[in-house]
């Protein structure tokens, strides 16, 4: 019990209290951010797919090499931000 209240009231004990609470405080705060800067970039990355998909089909058509192209590439967009069973996900009732 004293070595506890010891603990407590020296300096050292402080030190470790503020820096676990700090570093707790951190953890949780950053991490949102960083998901919705990534979320962000994704949805960025295919909007610009998009318009290079639509200025593909129509310069080119819409059954062009470069329209498949730019088909494929957003399809890899897709995968890569919500994974391979993004379709799943689609729900077509809301949109």
């Amino acid at each position: 019990m004293q070595l506890h209240t010891h603990l407590r009231k020296s300096l050292f004990g402080k030190a470790a209290l503020a820096t676990a609470a700090l570093g707790g405080l951190l953890l949780f705060a950053g991490v949102p951010g960083a998901q919705s800067a990534d979320r962000d970039d994704c949805q960025r990355r295919i909007a610009k797919i998009d318009r290079k998909l639509n200025d593909a089909i129509e310069d080119h058509g819409y059954y062009s090499k470069q329209a498949e192209h730019w088909r494929h590439e957003r399809r890899e967009a897709y995968e890569r931000c919500y994974g391979r069973d993004y379709h799943n996900n689609w729900d077509r009732d809301r949109y």
